[in-house]
C-alpha cells in the first residue's frame, strides 16, 4: 500500500506541472491588461511601464514561466498584483472558508443522499421511490443561486423573529470574533508552522471546539447551515441517484437472494451484504463532489457573502491578478489529486478483491 501511494504521488508531479503551465499560459492569453485592471484611469503609459517592470510582466512569457516555476519549487507563490500581498497569506485566509463550507455540505449531502438512495432501491417504484427521484431531479436542475436566494428569503425574511430564523450571509454575527490559536495560546511561531496554525485558526468551527468557545461555535454553525444546504443539494441528488442505481444492481445478485433465503433480517441484508458491495460507485461520486466543492463555489460564496476560493478566483480573474489565479489553481489541483488518492485507497478497503499494490 505504501508503495502504491508513493507511486501515485510521484505520478502526480507531471500532472501538477502541466496544470501550472496551462494555467500560466491561459492567464496571459486572457484579453485585458493587468495594469489597466488594477489602476483603472490612473494607468498611463509611463505608469504601466513601471508597473509591468516591477511585476516582471515586461519579460517574454517563457522567461516569466521559468522564473515563476523556480519560485514555486522553492515554496514561493508570488505576490498579488491587486493587493500587493504574498499569495500564501491570501490562500491561508480564503481557503479555510471553502474547506469549512465544503465539509458541511458533504456531511449534509452524504447523510441525506445515501439513506434516500437505499430507501428508493429497497422500495423500487413505490411512492417513496418516485418522490425521492423527483426531488433528486429538482435538486440537480435548480441553480445554486436560485436555491440560495430562496433559502435566504425563507429563513431570513419570512421566518424573521422566530426560533427558525437563520443568518443570510457572513461567517459570524457582526461584533462577534474569534482570536487566532496563536494568540489564544501565546505562541510565537513563524514560517510554515505559523501559516498552518493560522489556517486551522480560520476554521471557525474547529477553532471554537478547541477553545471551547460555545457562542462562536453555535453562531458559526448557524451561518454555515444555509450555504451548506444550497451548495450541497446538487451532490445530494447525485449521491441519492447513484446509491439507488448501485443498490439495484446488487440487490438482484444471487448472494442477496441466498441471504434472504437463510432468513436474515432485512436490515442485515440491505446494510451488511448489499450496501457495502454497492459502495464503490458511491465513493467515487463522493470524491468527485468533494473535490468540486473544495475548488470553490463561486455562486454560493457570492450569494452568502463568503470570501472563499471561488469568489477570490473570480475577482482575481477579473482583475488579471495572475499570481493569485495560478496559486489557487495549483491548490485546487493538489486537492483533487489528494482526494482521488484517498478514493483509490478506500477501494482496497471496501473491496478486498482490488489489489492496489
Amino acid at each position: 500500500m505504501s508503495q502504491y501511494i508513493a507511486r501515485r504521488l510521484l505520478s502526480a508531479i507531471p500532472v501538477l506541472l502541466g496544470i501550472v503551465f496551462v494555467t500560466f499560459t491561459l492567464a496571459r492569453l486572457l484579453p485585458g491588461d493587468p495594469c489597466q485592471a488594477a489602476l483603472g484611469e490612473r494607468a498611463t503609459d509611463q505608469v504601466c511601464d513601471a508597473f509591468n517592470k516591477r511585476h516582471g510582466l515586461d519579460k517574454p512569457i517563457p522567461v516569466q514561466f521559468g522564473i515563476y516555476l523556480g519560485e514555486v519549487l522553492q515554496g514561493d507563490l508570488g505576490d498579488s498584483i491587486r493587493q500587493g500581498r504574498p499569495v500564501t497569506l491570501i490562500l491561508v485566509e480564503r481557503l479555510p472558508v471553502t474547506v469549512e463550507l465544503a465539509a458541511f455540505a458533504m456531511v449534509f449531502a452524504t447523510a441525506a443522499g445515501i439513506p434516500l438512495g437505499i430507501l428508493s432501491a429497497y422500495r423500487r417504484n413505490s411512492a417513496a421511490d418516485v418522490a425521492t427521484m423527483i426531488g433528486a431531479n429538482l435538486g440537480v436542475s435548480t441553480p445554486v443561486f436560485v436555491l440560495g436566494l430562496l433559502l435566504e428569503y425563507l429563513f431570513a425574511i419570512v421566518l424573521k423573529d422566530t426560533p427558525l430564523w437563520l443568518p443570510p450571509s457572513g461567517r459570524l454575527t457582526s461584533g462577534l470574533s474569534i482570536p487566532l490559536l496563536s494568540e489564544t495560546w501565546g505562541l510565537e511561531w513563524s514560517g510554515l508552522p505559523a501559516s498552518l496554525l493560522e489556517f486551522v485558526s480560520r476554521l471557525y468551527v474547529l477553532n471554537a471546539l478547541v477553545t471551547l468557545n460555545w457562542e462562536v461555535l453555535i453562531d458559526s454553525l448557524r451561518h454555515l447551515l444555509l450555504p451548506a444546504i444550497a451548495v450541497g443539494t446538487i451532490p445530494l441528488a447525485i449521491i441519492a441517484r447513484m446509491t439507488r442505481s448501485s443498490m439495484l444492481d446488487v440487490l438482484g445478485l444471487d448472494y442477496i437472494r441466498t441471504a434472504r433465503a437463510k432468513g436474515l433480517r432485512v436490515r442485515q441484508v440491505i446494510l451488511k451484504h448489499a450496501f457495502r458491495n454497492a459502495l464503490l460507485p458511491v465513493v467515487t461520486i463522493l470524491g468527485l463532489s468533494l473535490g468540486g466543492l473544495l475548488s470553490g463555489a463561486v455562486l454560493t460564496e457570492t450569494v452568502f457573502s463568503l470570501a472563499g476560493v471561488g469568489r477570490t478566483l473570480f475577482e482575481s480573474i477579473t482583475a488579471r491578478d495572475y499570481a493569485v489565479v495560478q496559486a489557487f489553481s495549483l491548490a485546487i489541483a493538489v486537492i483533487y489529486v489528494l482526494v482521488n488518492l484517498v478514493v483509490d485507497v478506500l477501494y482496497g478497503f471496501l473491496d478486498p478483491r482490488i489489489r492496489l499494490a
